[in-house]
């Protein structure tokens, strides 16, 4: 009886601390028994195993890859992992596609302390067309529950050589093991990027002779080669970050070379001297800058005749600005034609700005055009030339030995300005006569917003006064956007926002919707303050910069990413009028962010029956890395609180 009862506590105590088997892909009971994952309790499913291999078949000679994954499901209700979707390219021309076969899949549930298994029917898989280029493959798991394991594998075969299949290792949802392994012909040169923070815990390679045979005696080596990564987090998307595919762990791969087993070398990656060359004859790019004569005669004879050479780039400016709108569509290298911009007054991004290279070319400007990848598109690659990385073009020009970088696709922007999505930290200046280089794409300027509240305190309880308001920069433009598109609409949602506050009158001070700043002024009178018992309790923050903390993960693993240098500037005045007394005001802060870049600091001053509130937060860098993301969460804690838990007590005399 002893034996037995040592027996059933060693087996309570195995379950409780049952462990997931990564190690392989087969489904174990441990896999079943275990229904957390402590290391991220939120996360509702974990993939506990995953492995592809990657080869070129010998006697197709086809990238054939095999795919296996087993995931522990804690919520059935996550489709994203009972619904596998896998997507199959194809061109137009010669019907080359990629395909799928040997699609097997499993549900293991539990039930009575045994495995019970559910088998993929080859009915519930269904093929249906993506677009064009792409088709889907999808099926979903059959009975799915709270705390099944689910394995699939399938092998795809792909046409494609030039287009080795990537590996991404990180998800967004935890990953145990992850591995992949390649065997990759030496007539086959690949450049191979690692992309992400997260460190491979095994990097095998080898050599294999002959792997690959050819008629007439033809053969070819192949290097073997083997990554893993274990305990890799789910990558959250959190505020303040480009794309995700900037960060998530994976391995890219781009053709370089390829020879040929008869002598014949073809370099598919070219160098940056011959990528420019190509770029200074493509009908999209090169060519179309090159169009300068289709500048004469379109500019007004008063821009012309400036003599202020600022001033006469800035009329140019704004005339692409207004005469012509974009139509929302990239397509950098498809299409191009500033002749059609110019008949029909709109076009792409691309068409747009290079007729305004091409206006302040035929105008004696020193310009040059940009090819940058846009914040959602990902950073383009500075290893080799990836032209299809870039997705945008915008325009350097020199004035006076002074750089600015234009847009002129958004009436909104100020000449100097390039929209937010472009301040992704670099692009590609093209110079074809002296060879293109990387530049950075960044802003020196600050971005602000500043709120002055000057109120007195009238016999009824009321407070009568003035808020002048100042925002510049990026926060310049949804300002100027709401307000110029409808301005009758613009105060009333502002009224709809502050609800306490009637707007007596009204005023606005820029020079139109693309001055570099928005100020405007309100006369207003409060009402309905909260009293209770000759008491006031008010909360002076009228306008609340942040009302919730954006960064609420416990780790993050990619930067802080504003954009822009950021100040936010707030004061509050109060005239009591000798009607009431200040029982109670907030207590002075100051916090710093390390290495001085940053700062917030609150401060309240009572002087001759007057409050005085100061409020000033300052980002002194437009991008901050991951070190920083405990000193960014706590700081901006304080800001928060600040804002939303301070009250002045005032009571009546």
């Amino acid at each position: 009886m002893k034996k037995i009862l040592i027996l059933l506590l060693l087996l309570s105590f195995t379950r409780i601390n049952a462990q997931f088997n990564s190690s392989s892909f087969n489904v174990v009971l441990s896999d079943l028994e275990t229904n957390t994952y402590p290391k991220d309790s939120i996360s509702k499913s974990l993939v506990i195993y995953e492995e592809g291999n990657s080869y070129i078949h010998k006697t197709t000679f086809k990238l054939i890859t095999e795919i296996k994954r087993k995931i522990k499901i804690f919520n059935k209700d996550d489709s994203d992992r009972t619904t596998i979707k896998i997507y199959l390219y194809n061109t137009d021309s010669n019907n080359k596609k990629e395909k799928i076969r040997d699609i097997k899949a499993i549900t293991y549930n539990l039930k009575n302390n045994a495995i019970v298994k559910t088998y993929l029917k080859r009915g519930d898989i269904f093929k249906e067309t993506y677009n064009k280029n792409y088709k889907i493959v999808k099926f979903t798991m059959p009975n799915v529950e709270n705390g099944s394991v689910i394995t699939y594998s399938y092998t795809l075969e792909s046409p494609f050589i030039f287009k080795y299949k990537g590996w991404q290792f990180q998800d967004d949802i935890p990953v145990l093991y992850s591995e992949y392994r390649t065997s990759i012909p030496g007539n086959y040169e690949y450049n191979i990027k690692l992309v992400g923070l997260k460190k491979l815990a095994v990097k095998d390679s080898k050599l294999v002779r002959d792997c690959i045979t050819v008629g007439l005696g033809g053969s070819a080596d192949c290097t073997e080669s083997k990554y893993v990564m274990k305990d890799i987090p789910a990558f959250i998307n959190e505020d303040f970050m480009t794309t995700k595919d900037n960060y998530l762990s994976r391995i890219d791969y781009e053709l370089k070379v390829f020879n040929g087993f008869d002598g014949t070398v073809d370099k598919i990656t070219k160098t940056w001297k011959d990528t420019d060359t190509e770029l200074k004859f493509d009908r999209n790019i090169g060519k179309q800058l090159l169009k300068t004569g289709l500048a004469k005669g379109l500019l007004p004879e008063t821009t012309i005749h400036i003599s202020n050479p600022l001033e006469r780039a800035k009329s140019i400016y704004r005339f692409v600005q207004n005469e012509y709108t974009w139509n929302k569509e990239y397509k950098l290298f498809k299409d191009t034609s500033i002749k059609n911009l110019i008949k029909n007054k709109s076009g792409k991004a691309s068409e747009i700005n290079i007729l305004l290279h091409n206006l302040l070319i035929y105008n004696g400007f020193k310009v040059k055009p940009i090819l940058l990848s846009t914040r959602k598109n990902g950073f383009a690659t500075k290893l080799y030339p990836v032209i299809s990385d870039f997705n945008y073009l915008i325009v350097e020009a020199n004035i006076d030995g002074k750089l600015y970088l234009l847009d002129a696709t958004d009436k909104y922007l100020s000449f100097g300005e390039i929209p937010f999505k472009c301040l992704n930290h670099y692009g590609r200046l093209l110079d074809f006569k002296n060879g293109s280089q990387w530049v950075d794409i960044k802003v020196e300027k600050y971005s602000t917003i500043q709120h002055q509240i000057n109120l007195g305190l009238t016999e009824e309880g009321n407070f009568i006064g003035n808020i002048n308001s100042r925002y510049t920069g990026y926060h310049a433009l949804p300002k100027k956007r709401a307000y110029y598109s409808n301005p009758s609409e613009y105060l009333e949602d502002f009224e709809n926002k502050h609800e306490l506050i009637d707007v007596i009158e009204h005023t606005v001070k820029s020079n139109g919707k693309a001055d570099v700043k928005f100020q405007e002024t309100f006369k207003i009178e409060v009402n309905d303050l909260n009293i209770v018992e000759d008491i006031i309790y008010l909360d002076p923050f009228i306008f609340k910069f942040f009302t919730e903390n954006p960064f609420q993960l416990q780790q993050r693993t990619y930067p802080i990413d504003f954009g822009y240098k950021d100040s936010f500037m707030y004061s509050f005045e109060i005239d009591l009028n000798n009607l009431y007394n200040i029982i109670e005001t907030p207590k002075n802060i100051t916090v710093k962010l390390p290495n001085n870049s940053g700062e917030f600091r609150f401060a309240t001053k009572v002087l001759d029956n007057k409050l005085t509130l100061h409020f000033k937060i300052d980002f002194k860098k437009s991008l901050y890395s991951a070190q920083y993301y405990n000193s960014l969460k706590e700081f901006m804690a304080k800001v928060v609180d600040t804002q939303t838990k301070t009250l002045i007590v005032l009571k009546k005399k």
